[in-house]
């Protein structure tokens, strides 16, 4: 009888045995895992503020391109353009799409927005989502050909920005940084939006 009791009992010692280094291989994985989430939203902030210092770093030294500005592309003319071109200066990038209607009803406004600034901040168009060519059709048909219009073909410029979809526009102060409406924006909203980079805030 023992005999019979110990081959019964060791299937079931090794079976709890098993059980319980599985139990503990599980919370070790449930413990890296929580550890884990826990490390990535602890660098998270961590990398949001590495990249406002450098905002800052560039706007201090004035010999950097902030991160945003760090691109080159050509206008919908076909002449190259730098991003850096920008750099240390207040900028509004509009951003905008050949099909879209909004765009086009808020086109005139912008332009005359880009008129009562002049001289004091930048305004650049940036187009994405279509073909160069109905780009070129958009100016022509809007009449905004007075601004630099620049082609964003692979969406790196408006993700830069933080735009998804237009219109858009981002208010750029002369140290690199900047904040982002999506939406149309009324000829005051605008207005308010610009003077508080050209005057430096």
């Amino acid at each position: 009888m023992a005999t019979t009791a110990s081959r019964r009992g060791t299937p079931l010692t090794l079976t709890a045995a098993l059980l319980a280094l599985l139990l503990g291989l599980t919370a070790c994985a449930s413990g890296d895992a929580e550890n884990g989430a826990g490390d990535g939203t602890a660098e998270a902030p961590a990398a949001q503020e590495g990249a406002e210092d450098g905002g800052d770093a560039a706007g201090d030294s004035g010999g950097e391109t902030p991160d945003a500005l760090a691109f080159e592309t050509r206008t919908v003319d076909g002449d190259a353009f730098a991003g850096a071109d920008l750099a240390g200066e207040p900028t509004v990038l509009w951003f905008w799409a050949p099909w879209c209607t909004i765009c086009r009803g808020e086109a005139a406004g912008v332009a005359e927005a880009a008129a009562r600034h002049s001289g004091d901040v930048e305004f650049i168009g940036v187009a994405g989502l279509g073909e160069v060519e109905a780009m070129r059709g958009f100016v022509s048909d809007t009449g905004t050909g007075e601004l630099t219009h620049l082609v964003d073909e692979d969406g790196s410029i408006w993700s830069g920005f933080g735009v998804a979809s237009q219109p858009a526009f981002a208010f750029v102060s002369a140290d690199g940084t900047f904040a982002t409406v999506q939406g149309t924006l009324s000829d005051d909203d605008l207005d308010a939006q610009v003077d508080l980079i050209a005057d430096g805030s």
